[in-house]
């Protein structure tokens, strides 16, 4: 008979291996926003979505208190988004020329 420990193990892999999915591509983690709309972003805690902000190319431009503009070089997008209470509160995209 199986021990008791070994069996649960067992069980918890089997769960955890029902909810990967293999897409046939590289490991990454997943991609919120796009490269020129990152209104997805809004709600987002600020401190783990500006890595992603990064990841898909943007940079921040300049910042005013709690509002920072993003731009992407590659595709001339512009975004203006307001951190609240740790939060993206407001993503806005603007006109290339606003960053």
């Amino acid at each position: 008979m199986i021990d008791r420990k070994i069996f649960v193990a067992l069980i918890g892999l089997a769960a955890v291996a029902g909810c990967m999915e293999d897409t046939g591509g590289s490991a990454s983690a997943p991609t919120v926003g796009s490269s020129t709309d990152l209104s997805s972003f809004q709600g987002a805690r600020a401190g783990q979505a500006e890595m992603g902000l990064q990841n898909l190319g943007y940079e921040p431009i300049r910042s005013e208190g709690l509002t920072t503009w993003w731009f992407n070089r590659d595709t001339g997008a512009c975004a203006r988004i307001v951190t609240s209470d740790g939060r993206y509160s407001e993503v806005t995209m603007l006109p290339a020329e606003d960053c």
